[in-house]
């Protein structure tokens, strides 16, 4: 499905391996619920890297899973969403904040706006 909204932000990490299972746990099952109940965040997407190859100049070029090896795709109305009361609340609600997060490591987060107009 293509993109809807006119901000994206990325969130993206790695886990500790032994947490794996709860972290995949509390995103899908706490995490993305209460982040999709702030207003202006309309979809959250996960994703995790996988080793890859693919053609080009004439060859084939082998690719190692990304680094980190999570990411979240958060469709959004605007940047300053992410400064809101609700988004703070939400960030923090849950097993996230006090039993996941001091197990991610590596984080990025980054916002994109989306260039095409077309649906």
């Amino acid at each position: 499905m293509p993109i809807q909204s006119r901000f994206v932000l990325i969130a993206s990490m790695d886990v500790d391996p032994a947490h794996e299972d709860l972290f995949n746990e509390v995103y899908d099952g706490e995490h993305v619920p209460h982040l999709l109940k702030v207003p202006g965040v309309h979809s959250v997407t996960r994703v995790k890297g996988v080793p890859f190859a693919f053609a080009i100049a004439n060859g084939i070029k082998d690719m190692p899973a990304p680094k980190p090896i999570y990411t979240a795709i958060y469709e959004i109305d605007h940047p300053d969403v992410l400064k809101s009361a609700e988004w703070a609340k939400a960030v923090e609600a849950g097993r996230w904040a006090s039993e996941v997060r001091p197990h991610t490591r590596n984080r990025h987060h980054a916002v994109y706006q989306r260039q095409s107009t077309s649906p």
